[in-house]
């Protein structure tokens, strides 16, 4: 039986360094796909439409909603944002690994339905870096930075004891070994290389595995 694909959901503060970190592992890892999630934000710098996000109007966002289209959705900040349940269904069935970006309250969402999924969670080395990278990355006004800073502080920040894993982006490097690391021993586990073990022993002459 062809095994299924491995969901991974990884979740951080805004300005925690996710987006660097994850862009860096799929560019190494061919294996691992990138749930594009639709949002009604506006693009950002050089963000492209189905590339980063499928840009939508909050109208056709909450027109999927009624139908049932999201795994999970949430309003964060005064704009929707949601996980296609159609692709992460289709993925899954082929058994392609897919990498979800989500926020903490879109990740319990998944978890409870699919609570196989594998969580992992961006933490900032300090309140204080993270404030500086959000300042430098000059994409939000003083207000929504306030904003972010105070919702990281008070809710995001102490959900990371919900995930399996933690990574502190403290150092670029040693933080993207980590997380490389944890998808390639997630694949490693016994229950996801049946398929291959079960061919290995047959060459041995042996039976098929005892489930």
């Amino acid at each position: 039986m062809k095994a299924k694909g491995q969901i991974f959901i990884v979740s951080a503060p805004s300005g925690s360094g996710k987006t660097t970190l994850l862009r860096k592992l799929l560019e190494e890892d061919e294996r691992l796909r990138f749930s594009v999630s639709y949002t009604t934000r506006k693009p950002r710098g050089r963000e492209r439409n189905g590339k980063e996000y499928f840009f939508v109007s909050e109208m056709e966002f909450e027109t999927m909603i009624e139908r049932g289209r999201f795994l999970e959705h949430a309003k964060v900040f005064g704009n929707y944002y949601g996980t296609s349940r159609q692709y992460v269904e289709d993925c899954v069935t082929a058994g392609t690994d897919l990498l979800l970006d989500i926020d903490t309250d879109g990740a319990a969402q998944v978890r409870r339905q699919l609570p196989e999924a594998v969580t992992i969670f961006i933490m900032p080395p300090s309140f204080q870096a993270l404030e500086q990278r959000l300042e430098q990355r000059h994409l939000d006004s003083a207000e929504t930075i306030r904003q972010r800073l105070d919702w990281a502080s008070r809710e995001e920040i102490h959900q990371f004891r919900h995930y399996d894993y933690v990574v502190v982006n403290d150092l670029l490097s040693r933080s993207h070994d980590q997380l490389r690391s944890i998808v390639m021993a997630e694949r490693c586990r016994r229950d996801r290389s049946l398929e291959q073990i079960e061919n290995i022993l047959k060459s041995f002459g042996g039976d098929s595995i005892d489930r």
